[in-house]
């Protein structure tokens, strides 16, 4: 939450020594201290204590990188979070051709549970496919196709409209596969043209502009802290 490093390169420094706390090296893993008010250095770096927690949402605009930085220089979903003092880094991803609904948090815990498969969070997708896409193409995405990197991935599927041209879907996933929705699209056939993500858990994206981004409102993070079991 400090933004030093992950949750497992942190174990790596504890064990070789670089962590210290009070002045005295630890190594043992569960070892406790209080955040903001023990002195923990890494190597000679001071932990910075805890600040304001923030929340916010982002509507994302295709060809931006969901990461802190990029060694090609590419544009960063963190550019555009201008006047945001709080260090916040993206909960998840979205990838670079996908637009849409971006979170940002410096709570640990809540991106955490938001993340991990084992809390199956919700994310909804509004996809247009190339051409006519058939009811079975539909019902095969009900009831789940087999993608790399997931046993078995399903959706909710809700059909938009659709002509010869192309085919428009509402699809609510809960697996979080990279690249799932347009991997779960190719296996019935088909082609995602245009991906918009609407959704995540009970935050809907609204008419936030492309670009813009806002803080959530306390009942929505509440919300999202429900539906993940947090207090």
């Amino acid at each position: 939450m400090a933004g030093i490093t992950s949750r497992r390169k942190a174990d790596e420094l504890i064990a070789t020594g670089r962590v210290r706390v009070n002045g005295k090296v630890v190594r043992e893993p569960g070892f406790k201290a209080v955040w903001g008010k023990d002195k923990i250095h890494v190597d000679d770096r001071e932990v910075p204590g805890p600040e304001g927690r923030a929340y916010i949402m982002l509507n994302k605009p295709f060809g931006y990188i969901c990461a802190m930085s990029d060694p090609l220089g590419r544009p960063l979903v963190t550019d555009l979070l201008d006047n945001v003092k709080e260090r916040v880094y993206p909960v998840g991803r979205l990838d670079f051709d996908t637009m849409g609904l971006l979170l940002f948090t410096n709570d640990g815990e809540w991106a955490y549970r938001l993340t991990h498969p084992r809390f199956s969070v919700p994310r909804t997708y509004k996809a247009t496919v190339a051409d006519y896409m058939e009811d079975t193409a539909l019902e095969m995405l009900r009831s789940g196709v087999r993608i790399p990197g997931a046993v078995r991935a399903k959706g909710k599927v809700t059909l938009l409209s659709r002509d010869n041209r192309q085919t428009v879907i509402r699809l609510t996933i809960t697996q979080g596969v990279s690249r799932q929705v347009r991997k779960m699209v190719e296996v019935v056939g088909y082609r995602v043209i245009h991906l918009i993500r609407t959704g995540f858990g009970t935050i809907e994206l609204g008419d936030l502009k492309v670009g813009e981004y806002r803080y959530l409102e306390t009942e929505e993070v509440n919300k999202m802290k429900k539906l993940v079991g947090m207090r």
